[in-house]
């Protein structure tokens, strides 16, 4: 079942993600999407920040029965079905399980603790996929269990490749797979020395950005 998971997801660049799962279509921070992409049934978004929370792309993809998931600030800027969450709290609609978890900066300011935004733990059919969201390495993370994980590896707002080597450690998903890099900020490169860094230990999928 990881292996159909992968199959189906879909990296939209930077944050951005589309699951297609159980004839359910699932998409984690949309952010600058091109056209004719599938509705929505669910929307996971992690935080407030535009390149996260983008109101014009929740509108191309977003249906009347569209279920927003996010976190309080997010939600203020959108419209519809939105149902927030914080830290410690799940749903389950359609037999899509989404858990929210802590997700936040240690030695900057970007994106604080206080703020209680969000990663996402994902289950369809048994299958857990983490997504980070923009954060740091953090204590948390011992506590995730994931099939997949979604690392963010770009450094200056979030998580260095080096550091997202030692979360995949911590977590020890079956695959990682990088993200928050070459869009807004972070190289290729960023991505490669995140996937050598894990060589050996943990697989890592690099995924194109398939827009």
């Amino acid at each position: 079942m990881v292996e159909k998971m992968l199959r189906n997801l879909r990296w939209l660049g930077h944050d951005a993600f589309l699951l297609a799962a159980g004839g359910l279509h699932i998409y984690i921070d949309p952010f600058q999407l091109p056209d004719g992409l599938p509705k929505a049934d669910f929307i996971c978004i992690t935080h407030e920040h535009y390149d996260h929370c983008s109101p014009a792309d929740v509108e191309k993809i977003q249906q009347p029965a569209t279920i927003i998931v996010t976190e309080a600030q997010a939600a203020a800027k959108l419209t519809g079905q939105v149902e927030i969450l914080k830290p410690g709290e799940s749903c389950s609609v359609a037999g899509v399980g989404i858990e929210a978890v802590p997700s936040y900066n240690i030695n900057k300011k970007f994106h604080p603790q206080a703020n209680r935004w969000l990663g996402f733990v994902i289950t369809v059919a048994g299958v857990r996929l983490y997504h980070a969201g923009d954060t740091d390495l953090i204590p948390e993370m011992r506590e995730i269990r994931a099939d997949i994980a979604l690392l963010p590896v770009s450094g200056t707002y979030v998580m260095t490749a080096e550091e997202a080597v030692q979360a995949a450690l911590l977590i020890q998903p079956q695959v990682a797979i990088p993200m928050h890099f070459a869009a807004i900020v972070g190289t290729e490169n960023d991505a490669e020395r995140f996937a050598a860094g894990l060589s050996g230990r943990i697989r890592v999928e690099i995924l194109a950005s398939r827009k």
